[in-house]
């Protein structure tokens, strides 16, 4: 492949950082090492640094393509650590495109100019470009950089809250006091391996046992916010399951607020799934109804929709299975709903449903189960109350919270194992050093996936501060 068509980090980039579409004012935007020519070309004179300059945005022969705003950024005070330079006119989408082209042209013109075809040509962004040299020049870590794009699909008041909070280094810096207390335990044990005649008693002087013992409690307090981080970034799917007329389109609308799905008496009326995303307590829940589920049905678009119940079913975090409370007399409706009910895999993500509780309100429901009326209302609260505990969480307003992902849970789980682990080697005395080494380095590297910052540089850094090694 030809080296101009990969990219390199030094390149200058441009994209119009505004959504598609029309709007009051669009937003494109430059970031490369040096944009003098290309503030020349396009503005006509020099620019003051974070200074917003109005007047025209001009094409190659100098003609004005809009009356707009011009900002640079010079370099390193600049959200991706290069030169930045942010052009705002009205927001056309053939306007937008018009500067996009402008830019391109100016850049490709300079270059031919200065004679030198070795000369860096600026190109169009790829997606999350800008933020990854952000995090590249370390003006974002890995944590803060997700966080960008959190905060740009948060779907909730409580997940936007917590992304800007995570945007600003919260949670970054609960996991840099974790790692350094890692660091600070694999330093004093990388110390005692390479430096056996010293005769430190490691275990005992440096209270190794009383340190992981007090890293697993903040570990655990860490692990638990991440978990609810993650479900206020990334919320839960639940699917409504269950027979037909059973009421899942019902609960659908009752739940959503809206007529999203048809409701009829009419077997099989749901043939496709159905996807609508609400909020409980701040938390997104994805709420997918189903085609009802029965074995034998004539009608082969109605298969093809039982067919899609269960792939949504296999991938969801809970699944609601409804039950109608007026039929359970029917021996062949208990039949087929316990027939049902053995093709769970996991019984623990299943929450019982018994809906029409307004037609039976003397019927007994099943220990485990939860009485409704889809149709009054009656028992949504405690629906939506189960459903968030049975996702974990318990989070409240989601005020002192940020927002995470799953990939930050499972680092923060694996990190647990290690120092799990290391906790049990400590207990076997310092003739397991270094196996106890080993476990605290692979915490550590937990640790760093999220936010990038932490190599094994840093760590001979940390060392060499603090032992005076080759004195």
């Amino acid at each position: 492949m030809p080296s101009s068509l990969i990219p390199l980090p030094g390149d200058p980039i441009v994209a119009i950082a505004t959504a598609s579409g029309r709007a009051a004012v669009g937003i494109v935007r430059i970031s490369g090492r040096d944009l003098t020519g290309l503030i020349d070309a396009l503005i006509g004179k020099p620019l003051a640094p974070r200074v917003a300059t109005y007047g025209p945005l001009r094409d190659r022969d100098g003609a004005a393509i809009d009356q707009g705003l011009a900002l640079h950024f010079p370099a390193p005070h600049s959200y991706t650590g290069e030169d930045v330079l942010e052009l705002q006119a009205h927001g056309g989408p053939v306007l937008m495109q018009l500067l996009l082209a402008r830019c391109l042209e100016a850049a490709a013109e300079r270059g031919a100019a200065s004679g030198k075809p070795c000369l860096p040509h600026l190109r169009l962004a790829q997606p999350g470009e800008f933020t990854q040299r952000a995090y590249l020049n370390g003006k974002l870590d890995l944590a803060q950089a997700e966080a960008v794009a959190d905060l740009i699909d948060a779907g909730t008041e409580a997940a936007a809250r917590s992304a800007g909070r995570s945007l600003s280094g919260a949670f970054s810096r609960e996991i840099d006091a974790l790692a350094h207390q890692l660091i600070e335990l694999r330093t004093l044990v990388e110390a005692t391996l390479d430096f056996p005649d010293e005769e430190i008693d490691f275990l005992d002087r440096a209270d190794a046992r009383g340190r992981l013992t007090r890293l697993e409690a903040m570990l655990d307090r860490v692990l638990d916010r991440t978990r609810q981080g993650a479900l206020l970034a990334e919320g839960m799917t639940v699917v409504l399951a269950g027979q037909p007329n059973v009421g899942k389109s019902s609960l659908l609308n009752a739940l959503a607020g809206a007529e999203l799905a048809i409701v009829t008496p009419v077997p099989g009326t749901t043939r496709d799934r159905i996807g609508q995303t609400i909020q409980i307590d701040g938390v997104p829940v994805h709420v997918v109804d189903t085609a009802g589920l029965r074995e034998g049905s004539p009608d082969e678009v109605e298969r093809i929709g039982i067919a899609r119940s269960w792939q949504a079913i296999e991938g969801a975090d809970a699944v609601l299975l409804l039950h109608d409370l007026t039929r359970l007399d029917d021996e062949a409706y208990r039949a087929a709903d316990a027939r049902i009910e053995r093709r769970f895999g996991d019984p623990e993500r299943v929450l019982h449903l018994f809906n029409k509780c307004d037609a039976a309100p003397h019927a007994a429901v099943p220990p485990g189960g939860l009485a409704l009326s889809a149709r009054t209302g009656q028992g949504l609260d405690a629906l939506r109350r189960a459903l968030l505990e049975r996702a974990g969480w318990h989070g409240g307003s989601g005020e002192d919270l940020y927002i995470a992902r799953t990939r930050h849970v499972e680092a923060l789980r694996r990190t647990r194992v290690h120092v799990d682990a290391a906790q049990a080697l400590a207990a076997q005395g310092d003739a397991a050093l270094d196996l106890l080494a080993e476990e605290l380095r692979r915490g550590h590297d937990a640790l760093g996936e999220i936010t990038g910052r932490m190599n094994a540089d840093a760590l001979l850094g940390e060392i060499f501060g603090r032992f005076c090694i080759g004195k």
